[in-house]
């Protein structure tokens, strides 16, 4: 009976309200969630209707399943497609992707599995940003690869993510082993050199940051562990020799929040951050906004205790108002970490950006460069880069709806980690850049003191979203309205501009967006159309160019092709390139290729 029950709740529910715009892209069936099923479910009067954090832990298969067994006519006013993009979104997973991309079925098994070597003994990108500073600079040695040979580099070999719209897991590879997460769910530990596949694991959720390396201790014969989370908020660490589970720790109760950050590991403890997809249908009256707020948990890596968590704003959300159709409104939100923190040793803290938050008024801690104890995850300062930034999507003309802010902000929060360089003359400087092109540098030995700022965008809709690379003169970031930028670490000073190549014309705001990564010499971005761009970093030269927008033939014989590249960025260690094509978010071009390359 019960079964029956929620059958014809869930088909009600999705029923009504205004028939929602369903678009193509990853986050797509948010709006047809929010404007169908939150009539219901979510609902005080509604008791007997299951929450949206209990439907949010069904697999998108049961969900899907349920949708199309209802008898409730009202739920047939969805298509098909809507209501398997519900069921995703809801899921948060693709729909058949726990069978169809386990590496079991794969042809490429690779034959033997020798123990891992230790990943900081050879070349290595481990996690997001190469080290725990988030430089993105990979040095001469461990890249083995010269900014002369980049003219040489030739695809190696292509992985096919099976069933995948969105390759935005970056890469990551340490002791001859590429370890990357997918869209459908699926996390696997491929041959750097053959791309033959050693071990699948399957997610409860998407999984999209980039995978840490790190040493376990007291766990048997178990040597390293992998680390990642999934955007259900469970963090995962795994045998990185088999693939096998030691721990799982969900981070965070709200189910609004996600983990799209890479996890920073150092000295036996692990630190990611939240984020959330609150923003982006929450001016629909039927929603209550807004309660999720941005986060840092800090993790043991052996057994995934948790041991502090600190939120971004710190004061807990507390209904402030109804609208008009009686939905409790609640405040203050928002200051999601999108991004891998950043540590710093040397004065015992870790570093997040935030990003702008959801309800006014705006806290002071969002849209700013935060330092956290990295034993307790107290706040010792922050810099806030812009002030008053109350934002909704959407909330502008004829669709502001009394659950936007009065002052709908302009989204200018740090999308990207900060990075910690040391100048030559033993100054350091920690940088981050925003939406609209503003670069921050300052000073974390001063509690954050600003020491410059200066402004990259190449028009007014160019900015910084996914985060730069820096080596001992410059940092480079890659631009939403197209090109790549250089300045001067020590001034803030302009160096150059590259325009590269335009993108495809329809959304100026994604042209070259996606994460630099540098070696000496040469500076890799990848941009909406397809194209992964080296440049050099003398003078912006474009050194080198691949089309990964179209098929590939694939090692593990899955029909694959690649796409927009403005999430995350280029890998290089041991003479290779390594990078995923394909970001079908937002009307963007999919994809669902991992490429590798090297120097013929």
């Amino acid at each position: 009976m019960e079964k029956h029950f929620f059958i014809a709740i869930v088909g009600l529910c999705l029923a009504s309200g205004a028939r929602a715009q369903v678009t193509a892209g990853a986050d797509s069936g948010f709006g047809t969630f929010q404007t169908r099923c939150m009539t219901c479910h979510g609902k005080p009067n509604m008791e007997r209707a299951p929450s949206p954090a209990a439907l949010r832990e069904f697999p998108p298969e049961k969900i899907l399943d349920i949708l199309n067994t209802s008898a409730t006519h009202q739920a047939m006013n969805l298509t098909g497609d809507q209501k398997r993009r519900a069921a995703e979104a809801i899921g948060y997973r693709l729909v058949g992707s726990a069978v169809s991309g386990d590496a079991k079925t794969m042809p490429n098994r690779c034959a033997t599995s020798s123990p891992m070597a230790d990943p900081a003994a050879g070349p290595a990108w481990n996690g997001w940003g190469v080290d725990i500073s988030n430089t993105r600079f990979q040095p001469a040695k461990a890249a083995g690869l010269t900014a002369d040979q980049l003219p040489r580099l030739k695809l190696k070999w292509a992985f096919g993510f099976p069933g995948g719209a969105s390759a935005y897991g970056q890469p990551t590879v340490v002791s001859g082993r590429v370890f990357v997460g997918a869209d459908t769910g699926w996390v696997y530990s491929l041959d750097a050199a053959s791309g033959c596949v050693y071990w699948s694991f399957m997610t409860k959720a998407s999984m999209r940051n980039a995978i840490t390396i790190a040493p376990v201790k007291g766990r048997g014969p178990v040597r390293y562990g992998a680390f990642f989370g999934d955007l259900k908020n469970n963090v995962y660490g795994l045998d990185a020799q088999n693939g096998q589970l030691l721990w799982t720790t969900k981070v965070d109760d709200n189910y609004t929040a996600r983990v799209t950050g890479a996890p920073t590991v150092y000295d036996g403890r692990l630190y990611i951050g939240t984020a959330k997809w609150e923003a982006n249908t929450a001016r629909d009256l039927n929603y209550p906004c807004c309660t999720a707020r941005g986060s840092v948990t800090s993790l043991d890596v052996n057994t995934g205790k948790p041991y502090w968590k600190h939120y971004v704003i710190e004061e807990e959300p507390k209904p402030t108002r109804k609208n008009s159709i009686g939905t409790q409104l609640y405040g203050p939100s928002g200051g999601s970490v999108w991004t891998a923190p950043t540590i710093d040793p040397k004065r015992g803290v870790i570093y997040v950006g935030s990003g702008e938050a959801t309800s006014e008024p705006a806290a002071d801690t969002s849209d700013s460069i935060l330092a956290l104890d990295i034993k307790t995850g107290k706040l010792v300062w922050h810099y806030q880069a812009f002030k008053d930034d109350a934002y909704i999507l959407g909330c502008s003309g004829s669709t502001k709806t009394e659950n936007c802010p009065d002052r709908v902000g302009p989204d200018y929060d740090f999308g990207n980690s900060p990075i910690l360089k040391t100048l030559p003359n033993g100054k350091r400087l920690l940088i981050a850049g925003m939406k609209e092109g503003t670069i921050i540098a300052v000073d974390p030995d001063q509690k954050g003191a600003l020491v410059w700022k200066v402004n990259v965008s190449s028009n007014p809709l160019s900015g910084i979203v996914w985060g730069g690379a820096a080596d001992d003169q410059n940092v480079y970031y890659g631009l939403t309205g197209g090109g790549m930028a250089a300045v001067q670490l020590a001034t803030g000073e302009k160096v150059w501009f590259s325009p590269l190549s335009a993108a495809d014309g329809r959304n100026a705001r994604s042209g070259n967006g996606a994460a630099t990564s540098a070696i000496p010499g040469a500076a890799f971005v990848g941009g909406k159309d397809g194209i992964l761009h080296a440049v050099s970093t003398k003078d912006g030269r474009n050194l080198w160019e691949f089309d990964t927008a179209r098929e590939f033939p694939t090692v593990n014989r899955v029909a694959a092709h690649g796409g927009s590249m403005i999430a995350p960025g280029a890998t290089v260690a041991g003479g290779m390139v390594f990078v995923g094509s394909g970001y079908g978010v937002f009307g963007d071009r999919p994809g669902n290729v991992l490429l590798a390359l090297s120097v013929e």
